[in-house]
């Protein structure tokens, strides 16, 4: 499907961002990639909104941190406004299968929905 391409492209670029350490400290920068509705069920099972991960990520993510292993990124577009994402991270250990709903809002893709479950253990 060709025609969806650019989508998931946008999509992804989009996550590929928000993944990014300095971008997670950034109330700011965070904040212009969440859709206002955003919700996130939390690898931790927390349940997140918009401002409690934007204030979680600013205050949890240490200057000059590495960006966890992030890989089997794919992607989905369901609708003309909306986007699934999965793939998988490796935060030193801590693995989490996630997905991603991605909504068009204007000319931009926010992030609508997260969700995190974690799989794997860690020896030691």
């Amino acid at each position: 499907m060709p025609e969806h391409k650019p989508a998931v492209e946008a999509a992804v670029e989009a996550e590929l961002r928000l993944l990014d350490p300095e971008v997670r400290r950034s109330p700011e920068q965070v904040g212009a990639l969440l859709h206002p509705d955003f919700r996130e069920f939390g690898a931790s099972g927390r349940i997140w909104d918009r401002a409690s991960i934007i204030a979680s990520l600013a205050t949890e993510t240490e200057p000059g941190a590495r960006p966890g292993i992030t890989s089997h990124m794919k992607g989905v577009q369901l609708a003309p406004d909306l986007v699934h994402l999965t793939f998988d991270t490796d935060h030193d250990g801590r693995r989490a299968h996630r997905s991603s709903l991605w909504r068009l809002s204007g000319q931009e893709w926010l992030l609508y929905f997260h969700q995190g479950t974690l799989f794997g253990s860690v020896e030691g």
